[in-house]
């Protein structure tokens, strides 16, 4: 039961927030999934989505230090900064917010667990939640007591300390648990990480506690798919196939930015770009191979046909820099979220009704930052831009 009515807010092509390719929107309805991306710098999230007219729809809702992501139908987890959230689609499945939005995730619940540097997040068949806190060093679930429950750490850690030493910063889950981490390095000394930036990166058999290959520039965001272990080699911008039983990797696609942040759809895998930090992060592999192809970084996502290594369909942001995770949220059209925070949410009540009553659920109200992007190009101060792949 709902007792609030539709509102949006919707932005002119002027303030169009992104460069989309032109088959973006009908790639996300032939594989009927949308789009979720964390932005831990503005503390936001970007959902992609599609009305039925094939435009594509873009909103944004704001949590502090949004990180990593676990995304289904009807639930979504993030990684805040000082908390994890749970996000409960509030609609019917025939209800929609503002003639649009099929999903409408509304946060019910909040675990607080400090500033852990909590990365990514995984969710158990069980319903347990395991993440990486980077700070400690540690994969973890949530405490009922403390800010958090220590699972496993590496063994060349020697004891948990806030002192992120090798940051660690992913998991994959293998028939729902986790298998494998990745590390910037093997150091266990406060931020050690940071001088083994270039090749110090590792990948860990976390069920063996053995490092299976090593040499990586910042590795994130491991995932399985199709039998191997992908990861993201963020220091040299390669989306990276690894066989885990004889070390073997095989770069699969460049992409021109740091990357951090990958999910797979059947065979194909979306991967969010960064603009790199300057200052301690230059002097990567990523500058030499920006420099021999000409190439600018750029901030946003692209969707790559692992069997052909191309990239197919992409995203580009005009107003982030720095993007940390994706999801692809099966069985949806057109998401969006209110905010942990703000006036949206002092509306956003919805009841399950007493047994047997008979009382008609009212609309949903849902005041939330919309933007609408034209299919195949962006309107901007009047000109209009086509969308092509940058070189």
């Amino acid at each position: 039961m709902s007792n609030f009515s539709p509102s949006a807010q919707t932005g002119s092509p002027a303030s169009a927030p992104a460069e989309v390719s032109p088959g973006l929107v009908a790639w996300m309805v032939r594989h009927r999934v949308s789009l979720v991306c964390s932005s831990y710098r503005t503390g936001r999230l970007l959902f992609i989505g599609a009305r039925s007219d094939g435009t594509p729809v873009f909103s944004r809702a704001q949590f502090s230090g949004a990180m990593g992501l676990a995304a289904f139908s009807q639930r979504i987890y993030v990684a805040g900064r000082t908390e994890i959230w749970r996000l409960e689609n509030a609609l019917r499945p025939d209800e929609l917010v503002d003639d649009r939005f099929d999903r409408l995730f509304v946060p019910r619940n909040a675990q607080i667990t400090g500033e852990l540097g909590t990365h990514e997040l995984a969710v158990e068949p069980s319903g347990r939640i395991v993440f990486v806190a980077s700070k400690y060093s540690c994969i973890a679930t949530i405490s009922m007591t403390h800010a958090f429950k220590a699972l496993w750490k590496p063994a060349f850690i020697s004891r948990l300390a806030a002192e992120d030493r090798c940051h660690l910063n992913g998991l994959a889950m293998d028939e729902g648990r986790v298998r494998y981490a990745t590390a910037c390095s093997t150091t266990d000394v406060v931020d050690g990480w940071r001088e083994r930036r270039a090749d110090g990166g590792v990948v860990i058999d976390v069920v063996s506690d053995r490092i299976v290959a090593e040499g990586f520039s910042m590795p994130h965001s491991p995932r399985i798919n199709g039998g191997a272990v992908w990861l993201l080699d963020s220091g040299s911008g390669q989306l990276c196939r690894l066989d885990p039983h004889t070390a073997r990797r095989e770069d699969v696609a460049f992409c021109p930015g740091f990357l951090r942040g990958l999910a797979f759809v059947g065979s194909y895998a979306i991967v969010t770009l960064s603009l790199p930090r300057r200052g301690r992060f230059q002097g990567l592999a990523l500058d030499d191979a920006l420099a021999r192809r000409g190439a600018e970084p750029w901030c946003g996502l692209m969707v790559i046909d692992v069997r052909l290594g191309s990239v197919v369909e992409w995203v580009r942001f005009a107003h982030e820099s720095e993007l940390f995770d994706v999801a692809a949220i099966p069985l949806t059209r057109c998401p969006t979220a209110i905010a942990s925070e703000g006036s949206e949410m002092q509306d956003a009540i919805t009841f399950e009704d007493l047994p047997g009553a008979n009382s008609a659920a009212g609309p949903v109200r849902a005041v939330v930052g919309v933007w609408a992007a034209c299919p195949g190009m962006i309107e901007s101060e009047g000109s209009r831009v086509e969308n092509s792949l940058p070189s």
